[in-house]
């Protein structure tokens, strides 16, 4: 299962999904065989690291970004990947928007896969302060979890279905 994180300029969110996954996975479920990468829509930082803030808050819980390094998304990110996860609903909208038809059902909100989350985006912090990126990292590990839970049960030609939660009324979680 190729996954593909993308924010807006590849160096806070999207940087941070791709890390945690590769981590929690090989922690929590070695079985799946996963190849995880992120990306941006914007060519903003292309080269650079992940930003200094989101790197110390990573590190402060154990991950190690430092081999990381921004890019922009690819049309061949379209056929690369399995599952395209936006950070946020504008990214959602770019990738649509850039996405061949066929593919776009691939393409959905990160934030689909947190069981119980109150929100169903992953907010910038760039502009913000350290407690941002600390918010990420938690919003992140959750949605991590919930989307390995998804994978461990998914049959292949299920795995982009999203769950639609009746109280809710909008695709919330992973699909048992």
């Amino acid at each position: 299962m190729k996954i593909l994180f993308v924010c807006l300029g590849n160096i806070c969110r999207s940087p941070t999904a791709e890390i945690v996954l590769r981590e929690i996975a090989a922690r929590e479920a070695p079985e799946l065989p996963l190849q995880v990468e992120s990306a941006g829509t914007a060519d903003y930082h292309v080269g650079h690291p992940p930003d200094q803030r989101t790197r110390t808050a990573a590190r402060r819980r154990g991950y190690d970004m430092s081999s990381l390094r921004a890019r922009l998304l690819e049309p061949r990110d379209f056929s690369r990947f399995d599952l395209i996860l936006a950070m946020d609903r504008s990214n959602l909208e770019t990738l649509r928007s850039r996405a061949p038809a066929m593919v776009r059902e691939r393409i959905r909100l990160f934030m689909e896969f947190a069981p119980g989350a109150d929100r169903a985006e992953v907010p910038d912090p760039y502009y913000g302060d350290a407690n941002g990126f600390e918010e990420v990292l938690d919003l992140v590990e959750s949605a991590a979890r919930g989307l390995l839970q998804h994978l461990r049960h998914a049959q292949p030609a299920t795995l982009t279905a999203g769950v639609t939660t009746p109280a809710a009324g909008r695709s919330s979680g992973p699909q048992p």
